[in-house]
């Protein structure tokens, strides 16, 4: 035979249920951890998108001193150059990568334009196109490597930071064994 619970046995667990700390932890942790994965997920996404950006920095001025160490650069010797900031760029994917390394030549009156350009991924600059230099840099008969790096960062989980986001880096260097870097087929 079954007994049905009184009204009294029923107030009597409410009240308890009421007054007790036992599963007051796991509704506190309910509520808390939606913001938990908000926070972790988010750190990382950020922290992923510094490290990225850390990479273009170092890709940039790797590709620039690199170029920057020849007297001249041959089809081989620029491809090579490129090719090193997928390496540099690891472990991060290079599909959304593009560098650039140019020769910059400032004439006798100041205006510094491109001498040459070659480029992965990218849009080389056009010969003879202006540019535009750091003002301490912009000294007349001067010559400068540019490198230059673009990265699209997209967040692997998307879910705090969405869309893409473009990373880039900027360097200019003077040549280290010549007055000047010469591009030949």
């Amino acid at each position: 035979m079954t007994s049905t619970p009184k009204s009294s046995d029923l107030m009597l667990r409410l009240r308890d249920l009421a007054h007790g700390e036992g599963g007051m932890a796991a509704v506190e942790f309910a509520v808390i951890l939606p913001f938990m994965l908000v926070a972790y997920l988010g750190g990382v996404e950020i922290g992923e998108g510094v490290a990225i950006n850390r990479k273009v920095a170092i890709t940039t001025r790797a590709v620039a001193d690199l170029a920057s160490r020849y007297i001249t650069i041959h089809n081989t010797d620029s491809a090579t150059i490129l090719g090193a900031a997928s390496t540099i760029i690891s472990p991060y994917p290079s599909a959304p990568l593009a560098v650039t390394i140019s020769g910059v030549k400032v004439d006798n009156k100041g205006n510094p334009t491109i001498d040459w350009s070659d480029t992965l991924g990218g849009t080389a600059h056009t010969v003879g196109s202006p540019v535009t230099l750091p003002g301490t840099l912009n000294t007349p008969n001067a010559y400068y490597v540019l490198g230059e790096v673009t990265y699209t960062y997209t967040p692997t989980f998307g879910y705090v930071m969405t869309g893409h986001f473009p990373l880039s880096g900027q360097i200019f260097m003077s040549p280290r064994q010549s007055a000047s870097v010469t591009r030949v087929p």
